[in-house]
């Protein structure tokens, strides 16, 4: 899609975010405390998965959630069982790192970071040390991600700053900017971490919550904290946009390994679905399981594993395993009832649009079912995004959550218009001036 990525409009006070929720500090939802778990690196043994599964029932409702970011949230916990979860992760590897309010995890990698042929850096290794830099800045939003890439050329996820591979030993590190990123210097990937911790220092004495939201003379100031005698390469420019998504860490062979990737539906899976995974991590003779920022679980896997293919398949009930699923094409978050801030039931309504979504999911297009105008599922724009307010749906196409929606529609009518976009188009099939639905409300002009 082309639509310009969008800055995430703050909805009305009463249904704001609360915090970034950790192990320590969970956040109240619909059906009770959110404790997210941060694996270092996206990275779980699967001594410390099967934790988190016996940890989110015992301790919670046993539904999980996989977050764009690679990590995993615990639902369901309450008052009484949010302590007893966090030691029980603690004690394996998992628990929080920090105590002042800033990020659990700082950095985000492909799945397949260390292992990947087109990688010219030392992925992990690099991210290590931004972490351990990072720990020591107070001050830190939440909020802040530093996205490493090891492979050049690769469009990035949004991150506040990129760490990209230029070629052998040498990166990039660029800033995000408004709605672009800005190349403020190269260097030796060795010298990384301390340019990085000089410009997350001196963002975090700004008091801004994200460093696309610098001003210009920000901006400057920003790269005058870099290290003296270091400067950007030229003045900083603009370049290629964001992407909204991750690239899918897709089946792909290798020499030594090989990756099997599935996929959470919405990003929403069960402790026992989790066993699953785990069980055919083992049989198939790996001993990790590697987080996906597309909501899902990468193993690799001995070349030699031929029966590969057939154990991602037997989790097709419950993932999805190849690379058309429709599915893929739409993000959403829980929605009513688990969210309070949710009125209607987005992760069934979604599986209903993914039913009709097919042919648009062919040619690229993109939806999102968010419960409310936080999207929190995907805060930039998709081509079409669906809102819900009051048991309807606010329709916006080619635009992000926080948008003025063109009507309301019950997720009926919406999948009545949606059978006409394959060859009217989206814009065409949700136009207010055609016959809308008796119980949907146009709000304005398309």
């Amino acid at each position: 899609m082309s639509a310009a990525l969008h800055r995430r409009a703050l909805p009305e006070a009463p249904a704001r975010r609360g915090w970034c929720p950790g192990l320590t500090r969970p956040m109240p939802t619909g059906d009770g405390l959110l404790a997210r778990v941060h694996p270092p690196l996206g990275l779980l043994t699967l001594d410390q998965a099967r934790a988190v599964a016996e940890g989110a029932r015992r301790f919670g409702n046993g539904h999980l959630d996989l977050t764009a970011r690679a990590n995993l949230q615990i639902r369901g916990v309450s008052e009484a069982t949010r302590a007893p979860l966090a030691t029980w992760l603690a004690a394996r590897g998992l628990g929080d790192v920090r105590a002042d309010g800033g990020p659990q995890r700082l950095t985000l990698t492909s799945p397949l970071a260390g292992h990947d042929p087109d990688e010219t850096i030392d992925v992990p290794a690099l991210a290590r040390a931004i972490e351990t830099a990072g720990l020591a800045i107070p001050g830190l939003p939440a909020k802040t991600l530093v996205a490493v890439e090891g492979r050049p050329g690769r469009v990035l996820p949004e991150a506040d700053l990129c760490v990209v591979a230029e070629g052998p030993g040498r990166v990039a590190i660029t800033v995000a900017h408004g709605e672009t990123q800005r190349t403020l210097l190269t260097c030796a990937e060795d010298a990384a971490p301390g340019h990085v911790a000089a410009l997350l220092g001196a963002f975090a004495r700004t008091g801004r919550r994200r460093m696309r939201d610098l001003s210009n003379s920000e901006l400057t100031a920003l790269t005058e904290a870099l290290p003296s005698g270091e400067s950007p390469a030229g003045p900083a420019q603009a370049h290629r946009s964001f992407a909204r998504e991750w690239e899918p860490a897709r089946p792909a062979g290798g020499r030594h390994l090989r990756s099997v990737a599935v996929d959470a539906p919405f990003g929403r899976c069960t402790a026992d679905a989790l066993d699953r995974i785990i069980a055919a991590t083992a049989a198939l003779g790996a001993n990790e399981i590697r987080l996906s920022p597309t909501r899902g679980f990468v193993m690799l896997v001995p070349a030699t594993a031929s029966d590969a293919a057939a154990a991602a398949a037997a989790l097709a009930a419950e993932f999805i395993v190849v690379p058309d699923d429709p599915r893929r094409a739409i993000a959403a978050c829980t929605g009513a009832p688990g969210c309070a801030s949710g009125s209607t039931p987005t992760l069934a309504d979604a599986a209903r649009l993914a039913e009709a979504f097919g042919p648009l999911a062919v040619a690229g297009h993109a939806a999102h079912v968010s419960g409310c105008a936080k999207g929190c599922a995907r805060p930039g724009p998709a081509d079409l995004t669906l809102v819900g307010r009051d048991g309807l749906y606010g329709v916006v196409i080619g635009g992000a959550p926080g948008d003025e929606p063109a009507m309301d529609l019950p997720i009926e009518a919406v999948l009545e218009r949606l059978g006409r976009a394959e060859i009217d188009g989206l814009s065409a099939a949700f136009a207010p001036e055609i016959t809308p639905s008796e119980c949907g409300r146009t709000r304005r002009p398309a």
